[in-house]
């Protein structure tokens, strides 16, 4: 899918208003200010943070990477969004990143997250400061989590 049809795409029109809607309701702040003749989803795949997130399966793949994300990541949307989010850190950082999502889950987000990501070329990045979040949508029905971030540092 590419980004015109991505950004046109009804899913993602309303996963970006429900990542935003849900950031908003859960931390108390706007994930982005939107100009209301744009949609959410555009602010959020151009934002200079890096913005992922996945669904809620056993092993949950990526469902949205924004452009920062994409290039942090070095793949393309097809590659990412057929990725596992467990395989975004190495076999080492796994458990660590195990013990925040559960976290995220029982809390509802957290504010202070700093781990260490691998890209699809083997380059390693820390993040500091990141924002996880349970996605969830005004009726309670809960999406997946995403990750927001704008702290990274090539190591």
């Amino acid at each position: 899918m590419s980004g015109i049809q991505r950004l046109s795409d009804p899913f993602y029109m309303a996963h970006g208003e429900r990542l935003c809607e849900s950031f908003h309701r859960l931390l108390g702040r706007p994930l982005i200010t939107i100009a209301s003749n744009v949609s959410a989803i555009r602010h959020l795949d151009e934002a200079p943070f890096a913005l992922v997130s996945h669904g809620t399966g056993e092993d949950p793949v990526f469902n949205y990477g924004n452009q920062t994300a994409l290039r942090l990541f070095e793949m393309d949307w097809g590659s990412f969004t057929s990725l596992p989010s467990r395989k975004s850190a190495e076999p080492v950082h796994r458990i660590e990143r195990e013990q925040l999502l559960h976290q995220v889950s029982t809390k509802g987000f957290i504010d202070d997250y700093s781990g260490i990501r691998i890209s699809s070329k083997g380059r390693r990045f820390s993040i500091k400061n990141g924002v996880v979040w349970n996605h969830i949508d005004s009726k309670g029905i809960v999406h997946g989590q995403a990750a927001m971030f704008d702290q990274w540092q090539y190591l």
